[in-house]
């Protein structure tokens, strides 16, 4: 049973919408206001929103009165929708004014799963634990199905940088791991996965030509090497950094890498 089927409800925001009651989805109208409204609270899980910026969100040329007798709508819906797998309980609940996702009954969000399978991976690596930081890695690179998929205002962009830079972080920390552990087929799937995100991250393209050389592949760690030079050149007008020249130069010389 994958995280997304062991929870009686789920959301995902990574890559795509998704609300999800026991592992099968919930029709919700693409882009229509209780999708808005679930993905809203699920990218503010630990913190809830307030209920004067839901409303302004979701009905900003709205009277209030309105607006609010929408939401109460909107909330009978979802209660209606999910509620016989969270016991009964309802799906959004309210502390004075403040929304949340209810949570303690039942729901899980991909965004605070893989923050915190990354979090687990952090600690077992700083730990010298170097299984534990590759199952928690694994756990959580498998959650990253693509970027936050939800909003253009500036909190989202952060939101969605943010989550973008610790997914890229993990991925290069898990195929270091492998690599120590001479799975160098699996390290170099991860890199070039890395890469496919953000072509101009040199740790990966040396890690992927190291690769290339244990699995007997020297050829292809010179294509590699050309292009990340291709590409930090037609990105920045720049050259690789000393480390990767020197990299190049060794597999050049047939050295041990």
């Amino acid at each position: 049973m994958t995280m997304r089927e062991a929870w009686p409800v789920f959301v995902s925001l990574l890559g795509s919408f998704g609300l999800l009651k026991h592992g099968r989805v919930v029709d919700l109208r693409s882009g229509g206001k209780s999708q808005t409204l679930v993905a809203e609270l699920a990218i503010q899980s630990n913190h809830g929103l307030e209920r004067a910026e839901l409303l302004g969100s979701l009905w900003p040329r709205s009277e209030p009165e309105l607006a609010a007798h929408s939401l109460n709508t909107l909330l009978y819906d979802l209660h209606r929708r999910l509620g016989d797998v969270l016991n009964g309980q309802p799906p959004i609940v309210h502390q004075g004014s403040t929304y949340f996702l209810n949570v303690p009954a039942g729901i899980g969000v991909d965004i605070a799963a893989f923050e915190s399978a990354a979090s687990t991976g952090d600690a077992a690596r700083r730990a010298g634990n170097a299984e534990g930081a590759k199952c928690a890695y694994t756990e959580a690179a498998a959650l990253y199905r693509g970027d936050l998929c939800v909003g253009e205002d500036v909190r989202h962009v952060l939101d969605r940088e943010r989550l973008r830079v610790r997914y890229l972080t993990l991925q290069d920390a898990l195929a270091d791991i492998l690599f120590a552990e001479a799975h160098y087929r699996r390290a170099l799937e991860r890199s070039l996965d890395l890469l496919a995100h953000d072509p101009c991250r040199e740790d990966a393209h040396r890690l992927a030509m190291r690769c290339y050389v244990r699995l007997g592949e020297r050829a292809q760690a010179f294509r590699q090497y050309q292009l990340c030079r291709s590409i930090l050149r037609a990105e920045f007008d720049a050259e690789p950094e000393a480390a990767t020249t020197a990299l190049f130069d060794q597999v050049r010389q047939d050295a041990t890498i």
